[in-house]
């Protein structure tokens, strides 16, 4: 890929200058380093979840237009490893963030109920175990799509697959159903297997990792809904990062005979779908909350009504929600690439806002720290400036693009089809 040379060096910036700042600010109130780091951990967790799951629902659908995003979405996933190193910091400083981890769970009924979970055992468990997990899931999508590259049609499967892959083909060949002797399709079928129980797995992780690390910093609040509206965030954000990144790649050179306008398009569409989704998720929480009047619920919203939290919420309710979706309403809108690009922009303020209002009002409960909003960049600075120096190099390292996917002909409206009596085709129909 080729990479202006006066945005080159931006990385390695973002991570001197990142991390730099960011010692400052430990040293100089370590416990508002911590939330700020927190803030900006969950900000990227969410992209690198979200590249997840939009991997995981391109083979379970067996998707055609998002071929051409597919790797994309791999390299976003497998930055799960890299987030697992960079969640170091916050087991240091856990104790700063999380008050239950103080406190005697036999005084405080909330703290027993949620047992053993938060527990100092559960919490740094809780953590290894989601990290190992999905380190697995990412890494066997991207091995085996990596694989598919190398693939040449009607190309034996032996000596391809290990344990567990061994174990899906023989339960295959039970069921009468035996493996392919066509690598690239093989490949294919595998990475579906993996999708398969992987979105369950997906969902539960996901959940465990919002409650433990975010709805954990106020452990007395109870929401059943807090997984989802985490995931819904996560992939609405996703999807706008995705298409500015797939913007950048057509026009530079790597993703331009791939991508069309109908790739922009069936993204926003589904960054539009998602726009809703976050809405319907977020008003439904509120809604049920004030609904039951429950004080161990409420005062959650309560707390978010003081100072200039109070406008953070607005921003979620008008920003998040209302100008997203009245942009995108139109048809022709998301290939209108002045408007989208400067949305996605907007997509990332108003997340990271909805990060903020999520764990900051436990620190600052009577508005936003802005005097420590320093800190809070420096640390968005050093994250994004690691995960950018990582997917760049995973990016260049392979494919821009899944060459041998079965579907990407079709992603391309080039269809092959077998004639009675003769082999496949040399003609395409659209």
């Amino acid at each position: 890929m080729a990479i202006d040379p006066k945005w080159r060096k931006l990385p390695m910036l973002l991570v001197a200058l990142g991390g730099l700042i960011g010692v400052i600010g430990l040293f100089a109130n370590s416990k508002q380093f911590a939330f700020s780091y927190l803030t900006a951990f969950m900000f990227f967790l969410s992209l690198c979840l979200g590249g997840l799951f939009l991997t995981l629902i391109h083979h379970l659908f067996d998707a055609q237009w998002s071929v051409p995003l597919r790797r994309v979405n791999e390299h976003l996933a497998f930055l799960l490893p890299v987030m697992a190193a960079l969640f170091v910091p916050i087991a240091i400083m856990a104790p700063q963030i999380y008050d239950w981890m103080r406190l005697d769970p036999q005084v405080d009924h909330a703290l027993h109920a949620k047992q053993p979970l938060f527990t100092k055992g559960g919490f740094y468990g809780v953590a290894i175990g989601l990290f190992v997990i999905w380190t697995w899931l990412s890494l066997r999508l991207r091995s085996w799509s990596i694989l598919q590259d190398s693939a040449v049609k009607g190309q034996s499967v032996a000596g391809k697959v290990v344990f567990p892959e061994q174990l899906f083909i023989w339960v295959g060949k039970l069921m009468g159903n035996p493996a392919e002797n066509d690598l690239p399709v093989f490949c294919s079928r595998m990475m579906r297997i993996h999708a398969g129980y992987g979105i369950l797995v997906f969902a539960l992780t996901l959940t465990l990792g919002a409650i433990m690390w975010v709805k954990g910093i106020e452990h007395q609040w109870f929401s059943t809904m807090y997984g989802v509206y985490y995931f819904a965030g996560s992939v609405w954000t996703t999807l706008g990062t995705v298409y500015v990144i797939t913007v950048l790649l057509q026009r530079t050179g790597p993703l331009a005979a791939v991508v069309k306008p109908k790739t922009f398009h069936d993204t926003g569409v589904l960054w539009f779908a998602f726009t809703v989704f976050y809405a319907y998720i977020h008003f439904s929480q509120y809604f049920l909350i004030w609904n039951a009047a429950m004080p161990e619920e409420t005062f959650w919203y309560v707390k978010r009504e003081n100072g200039s939290w109070w406008d953070i919420g607005l921003i979620t309710v008008f920003g998040h929600f209302l100008l997203p979706f009245l942009a995108m309403l139109r048809i022709d809108a998301k290939l209108k690439l002045p408007l989208m690009i400067p949305l996605a922009a907007w997509a990332w303020l108003c997340h990271y806002c909805d990060m903020q209002y999520n764990i900051m009002p436990k620190l600052h409960p009577e508005g936003v720290g802005y005097q420590w909003l320093w800190v809070d960049l420096a640390c968005m600075a050093f994250i994004g400036g690691v995960l950018l120096l990582v997917w760049l190099k995973y990016f260049k390292a392979h494919a821009p693009y899944p060459v041998k996917d079965p579907r990407l002909g079709e992603a391309l409206d080039v269809h092959f089809y077998e004639e009675p009596g003769a082999a496949v085709a040399g003609k395409a129909h659209h």
